[in-house]
């Protein structure tokens, strides 16, 4: 055990080097998300999906609580306010990491954004001004993934094989950066996480990032098709796991829409 953890931490420092993206390059992948996540449109950027009981915001659908409100899923959106502080970004003067989403339900919301309220349209244009900068916390996130994902895993064969399929997703056989590799595994990673939370997963079975590279088919030479489809199957696995209630059966046709965009 103790050599897998030196293994881990071993290459957690080598490969949690940040990924820098040009600004052509962040310009990219923000429309590529916020099509996904939103198809492109100005009244997705603040939203609340039905059937769930947190807002989404921003062109990654970042989750955000009103207050008192836990969930098994993470909340990212603390995390993107708290990468634009660092770096300095505008903002309204009553939002931070710790603010709670403002408003209590989706009534309450909705009635707001009806009507157009100074706080609704403050936190909209925030959120329209600042796409390349979400793009950027995507890449941010993405590049500390390898390094969470090896951290979880509790043997070495498994480890190399999750960190190998990584690669072989991002880069070409060149060495160069694969710039749909990028966008398929910065896109995933937010659209459903790391994959490394307990919390987000049902009966036991995940969905994320690392149970998708860990059922990848090797057999399959595109890498990126190969992606997504070890994606389709975790994602019906979700659904066929996921809670009645939650009907998440609604959302299936989308999600495969939205992995055909990583190869074809």
């Amino acid at each position: 055990m103790k050599h897998l953890f030196l293994f881990s931490f071993f290459f957690s420092l080598l490969f949690s080097a940040p990924i820098e993206m040009s600004s052509t390059q962040a310009e990219y992948v923000a429309k590529k998300v916020w099509q996904n996540e939103g198809a492109g449109k100005d009244k997705y950027l603040v939203w609340w999906n039905k059937g769930e009981d947190f807002a989404s915001v921003g062109i990654g659908h970042f989750i955000w609580f009103p207050k008192g409100h836990t969930e098994r899923f993470r909340e990212v959106f603390p995390m993107l306010i708290t990468f634009m502080k660092e770096r300095n970004v505008d903002m309204p003067t009553w939002l931070n990491a710790n603010t709670d989403f403002p408003w209590q339900t989706k009534k309450a919301f909705f009635a707001a954004k009806k009507a157009e309220t100074k706080q609704y349209r403050e936190l909209f244009s925030f959120l329209k001004k600042t796409f390349s900068t979400q793009a950027a916390f995507m890449a941010k996130r993405l590049s500390e993934a390898l390094p969470q994902m090896l951290k979880s895993i509790d043997t070495q064969n498994k480890a190399k094989v999750i960190k190998r399929r990584f690669y072989e997703v991002m880069y070409n056989k060149d060495g160069k950066v694969n710039a749909r590799g990028l966008y398929v595994l910065l896109d995933y990673t937010n659209f459903k996480g790391e994959g490394t939370l307990k919390s987000e997963r049902y009966n036991g079975q995940g969905w994320g990032l690392l149970q998708v590279l860990w059922h990848m088919d090797d057999k399959e030479t595109n890498k990126q098709k190969a992606f997504a489809q070890s994606a389709s199957r975790m994602l019906s696995r979700r659904i066929k796991n996921s809670p009645p209630a939650r009907g998440e059966e609604r959302w299936r046709k989308g999600w495969n829409v939205r992995l055909d965009t990583y190869w074809k």
